[in-house]
């Protein structure tokens, strides 16, 4: 065999048995990742669905404010208009609906009838306005057997006015419950054509400050607020300062009790947990300033809404924003935690593995050579039972044969030194040999010599 052609062995040999070991080696890699990729949370949508009323406490304008959060971080925030809390719940509960996340209002519908719903928090106060014509009015009692506006079927204000008025006592008949939107029952009570409206919005709204000032109009101030409060736990009593909304004009003229239930955001328990994040962060900066009712940084808050308060919703109440998320852009945070799971194999796996590989290859090169110290400790045992002339030169003439094929095997230049110091040993037991052959010194000199020729 030429010189050539053991190059080519050698090379060949070598291959299969870096490929023999590090197969394996790839192979469990691979299984770790994939195990790892199996509990990595998928990249979030680009893309949200938000239902709201346009009529219940200025959901409409919040959830302009939330567009231009989130499209800061590259989200679009789509907005389904619908009849009200009802239908929100029911569009979060309907896995097909595509809606995503929902503005709804306190008291109007329990997380019984939607398992799959949880709330990421209440975002706000949305009073309950109670208007009439007329002369002063101390109680809703005394609303009994009039025209009121209480707001169409499926919405929040619908529910709570209906709510508020069975528990004084009034019934539909004689009393009539107009199911009238927003802007039609501001117009007809202005017109004199009904005779109350009750309406949900926040302080804020110009539309409730205008018709606080309309001549005959007036606003009814709960005076048992604290009753109420009392029976329905998700109703807030609060005060209406005198003047607030016009100092100038004095409006209103006296503090005024109102009671509020709040606006809460919920969605759906699949919602991804750095989209619910990324909400409350829209939630704190949107509702975290003082407004006529509510203090600084009231809001967002962990109130009760009849939901289930999300996993991620509770510990940004008690953390705050994630860490990745204070000092990385939103994709950024995200990728690097979604990351954070794929340092599991890394260090659990591939690190052993670069240990034990290098290892491994040591080991499969060595055992070529191990193998053949078996033949030369046969030939050793052998030796020691005083074996016959002829016994001794078949042994010779096998340990000639194992160098010859020791000599054939292929072994990088890192691990040469095993084969030398085979041949070395063989060179000892070959010795031995001779002398046993020549009968002594003599007779091993002479074969060395005559090797050496």
């Amino acid at each position: 065999m030429t010189a050539d052609s053991l190059k080519q062995q050698l090379r060949r040999t070598l291959r299969r048995d870096l490929w023999l070991t590090l197969a394996p080696a790839v192979l469990l890699i691979g299984l770790a990742f994939a195990a790892a990729f199996y509990f990595i949370e998928p990249a979030p949508p680009k893309k949200l669905v938000l239902a709201l009323s346009p009529d219940e406490g200025g959901f409409r304008y919040y959830a302009r404010k939330y567009q231009d959060v989130l499209k800061k971080h590259g989200v679009t925030l789509e907005l389904r208009t619908t009849k009200g809390s009802l239908e929100n719940v029911e569009l979060l509960a309907d896995g097909a609906s595509g809606v995503d996340v929902a503005f709804v209002q306190s008291g109007t519908v329990g997380g019984e009838k939607a398992t799959s719903v949880v709330s990421l928090g209440s975002v706000s106060y949305v009073p309950l306005w109670v208007f009439y014509r007329g002369e002063p009015l101390e109680d809703v009692r005394q609303l009994k057997g009039r025209r009121i506006a209480v707001g169409p079927e499926g919405s929040g204000t619908r529910a709570l006015a209906v709510t508020l008025l069975k528990a004084n006592g009034i019934d539909e008949a004689p009393t009539e419950l107009l199911p009238l939107e927003r802007e039609a029952a501001t117009e007809q009570l202005k017109q004199g054509l009904i005779d109350a409206a009750f309406l949900i919005s926040p302080a804020e709204s110009p539309a409730i400050q205008k018709l606080a000032a309309v001549p005959g109009v007036n606003l009814l101030s709960f005076a048992r607020g604290e009753a109420y409060a009392r029976r329905f736990p998700y109703l807030t009593r609060l005060v209406l300062p005198r003047g607030v909304f016009n100092l100038a004009s004095d409006i209103p003229a006296r503090d005024v009790v109102v009671l509020a239930p709040t606006a809460n955001l919920v969605a759906r328990d699949s919602l991804h947990p750095a989209l619910s994040y990324l909400l409350m962060r829209a939630a704190s900066e949107v509702h975290g300033s003082a407004g006529l009712l509510d203090g600084p940084n009231e809001f967002p808050a962990p109130r009760e809404t009849g939901f289930a308060l999300s996993s991620e919703a509770q510990r940004y109440y008690e953390a705050g924003i994630p860490l990745l998320q204070r000092y990385l852009p939103f994709w950024a945070a995200n990728l690097v935690d979604r990351l954070w799971v794929m340092l599991v194999p890394i260090i659990a796996v591939v690190v052993p593995l670069f240990r034990a590989v290098p290892a491994l290859y040591q080991w499969r090169i060595r055992q070529r050579i191990v193998r053949w110290y078996a033949r030369l400790k046969e030939i050793e045992i052998q030796l020691d039972e005083n074996p016959e002339r002829e016994m001794l030169e078949d042994m010779l003439k096998r340990l000639e044969e194992a160098e010859r094929e020791v000599n054939r095997i292929p072994m990088p230049l890192a691990y040469a030194e095993n084969l030398y110091f085979f041949r070395e040993h063989i060179e000892v037991v070959r010795r031995r040999l001779i002398r046993r052959l020549g009968g002594g010194r003599e007779g091993a000199d002479a074969h060395a010599h005559a090797a050496n020729a």
